[in-house]
């Protein structure tokens, strides 16, 4: 039983990372544009003292699960478009502030710079082929992966809003 539900979460997760790379460009503008949104909704919820939360000391922050958040938008989106991390060499993680303002900022920036960039590509440059982790993935699919690494960084959090009193914000699926 557990391999077959093992093999179930894979068939879904690579049914899920293709069915991405089919959206059109508009959809996945409105897609993380709904991100956006929606982290921001996490953003709000944890209370000024929660950003400097670890749940164990091994872990990252409040904060730094954001600001990585958002160095992985600016990164793995870099990969998706050519274009250079307006960052520099630079990370959120290594070098915002920890405060709810500050990270606030940096994390809808970081959104702000991903669905400017996606709407400044044309839909052949998003069918174009580019190499990641030694495989070609075409630049759809990268900014697919690069959706894909938000979600889960801002779905680890729920744990420590929750931890912290506070209920997570409602799904948005659409």
């Amino acid at each position: 039983m557990k391999k077959l539900s093992l093999l179930f979460l894979l068939v879904m997760s690579f049914a899920g990372s293709s069915v991405y790379a089919q959206f059109t460009q508009s959809q996945m503008v409105k897609e993380w544009q709904r991100a956006k949104d929606y982290s921001k909704a996490y953003l709000d919820a944890m209370p000024a003292d929660g950003y400097a939360f670890k749940p164990t000391p091994e872990i990252r922050s409040f904060a730094q699960q954001m600001l990585h958040l958002a160095d992985g938008n600016y990164g793995l989106v870099g990969v998706a478009s050519g274009k250079p991390n307006p960052l520099g060499k630079a990370s959120d993680e290594k070098t915002i502030e920890p405060t709810k303002e500050a990270v606030t900022k940096a994390v809808m920036d970081s959104y702000d710079w991903v669905i400017n960039t996606l709407q400044g590509m044309t839909p052949e440059q998003l069918q174009e082929t580019v190499k990641f982790a030694n495989q070609d993935i075409t630049r759809s699919g990268m900014f697919g992966k690069a959706f894909e690494h938000q979600t889960h960084h801002r779905g680890q959090t729920t744990v420590y809003l929750r931890l912290k009193g506070v209920t997570p914000p409602n799904e948005r699926l659409f």
